[in-house]
């Protein structure tokens, strides 16, 4: 039977009005209005037509209805200054990822999750501290926050999205977390955003995270106090930085907790017992603005990188399959799965992935 649903999904993803789908493939914007409203089942030329503009197989618009993602459940960070193509699209990403994963937990034997619920009313930093301490990892500095995500049954997939408007985003579905993440920023910052989003989904499970019309600024705080007490835990911090602090300083610390030497500033002089006067801060953001590191990361650190979806590539690669197969599964273009690929693969994996036939050389972490 005809999906609607589907309809509508593969024209928002491909960021088209029911206007300009139905200028696209020669129909009436009613006949799309009422396809999409499941008034009208559409007959085989005219599925042909859709297929062909919006680039999906029409297979695809005869699988089960996807279960629909809504803003108010996912925590986009900018959605005021998202435009409603720009929102629907990643929806609509979001809602292809979970049906990746979905092929993937019958396919393979994904971490299960754990991450637990916190109190309520827990501050973010406290919580920050009690996942660190659920975790088993102390105050030590992590070495790879996308490793470990996925290592605790988080989903992570990334964003091809060409907008500095879309930021990473993440959002609980029957009771399976997910994070999409976006790499057009440096490592760094990537990572923070990755703690922000690991944020949203502790602090942030049953409420909202965001709404058209509602203040979310207070939600993103807490997520951003969480990340900087994740990432930079300051029993940790006051064990490793002088007194004296400097901008080289601050240079050279960063590399320890692999955030943007501007975060680490910011979270030296945000403690309850400032190891920053606010005059040092603003000094020191000066400087460091001078050096670049305003708008981007000097010396940054390589980008991580997914290891469950490195392992899959391989699985896939040893059965003589690749992104082409799982795309065919699915009943999706192949683009589609690249693009949530997009960001988090080895270059050299990526690449393969591109290519289909190309078995670049793995590596896979334990």
């Amino acid at each position: 039977m005809f999906s609607s649903k589907r309809l509508s999904l593969a024209r928002k993803r491909r960021r088209l009005t029911a206007k300009g789908l139905a200028e696209m493939a020669g129909v009436s914007p009613v006949t799309i209005t009422r396809l999409e409203n499941g008034q009208n089942e559409a007959d085989p030329a005219t599925v042909e037509k859709l297929a062909d503009v919006l680039k999906y197989p029409t297979s695809f618009f005869f699988k089960e209805e996807p279960a629909p993602l809504t803003k108010e459940i996912v925590s986009f960070r900018s959605l005021k200054s998202m435009s409603a193509k720009e929102r629907d699209a990643a929806l609509s990403a979001g809602e292809l990822g979970v049906e990746v994963y979905s092929w993937l937990d019958d396919h393979f034997n994904l971490p299960a999750l754990n991450l637990p619920s916190f109190d309520p009313e827990l501050t973010p930093e406290a919580a920050a501290d009690a996942l660190r301490q659920h975790w088993g990892l102390g105050y030590d500095p992590i070495s790879n926050l996308l490793k470990l995500l996925e290592s605790k049954g988080i989903r992570v997939l990334g964003l091809e999205e060409n907008t500095a408007n879309v930021d990473a985003f993440s959002f609980w579905q029957d009771d399976t977390a997910y994070t999409f993440l976006n790499s057009y920023k440096s490592a760094e910052r990537s990572i923070f955003d990755a703690a922000h989003e690991l944020g949203h989904l502790v602090l942030h499970k049953h409420g909202e995270t965001s709404g058209a019309n509602g203040d979310t600024r207070s939600v993103e705080l807490e997520a951003n106090r969480f990340a900087a007490a994740f990432l930079m835990p300051e029993e940790d911090i006051r064990a490793r930085m002088p007194r004296l602090i400097t901008a080289d300083l601050i240079i050279k610390a960063k590399k320890r907790w692999r955030v943007s030497a501007m975060a680490l500033a910011y979270r030296l002089s945000h403690f309850d017992r400032p190891m920053l006067t606010e005059w040092q801060y603003r000094s020191i953001c000066i400087e460091l603005g001078k050096r670049g590191y305003r708008s981007g990361e000097p010396d940054g650190i390589i980008r991580e990188s997914s290891v469950l979806w490195g392992k899959i590539l391989a699985e896939l690669w040893s059965d003589r399959k690749n992104l082409q197969n799982l795309a065919d599964d699915l009943f999706l273009p192949v683009g589609e799965v690249e693009m949530l690929l997009s960001g988090i693969l080895p270059r050299a994996e990526q690449s393969g992935a591109r290519n289909g036939n190309e078995r670049p050389a793995l590596r896979i972490v334990e």
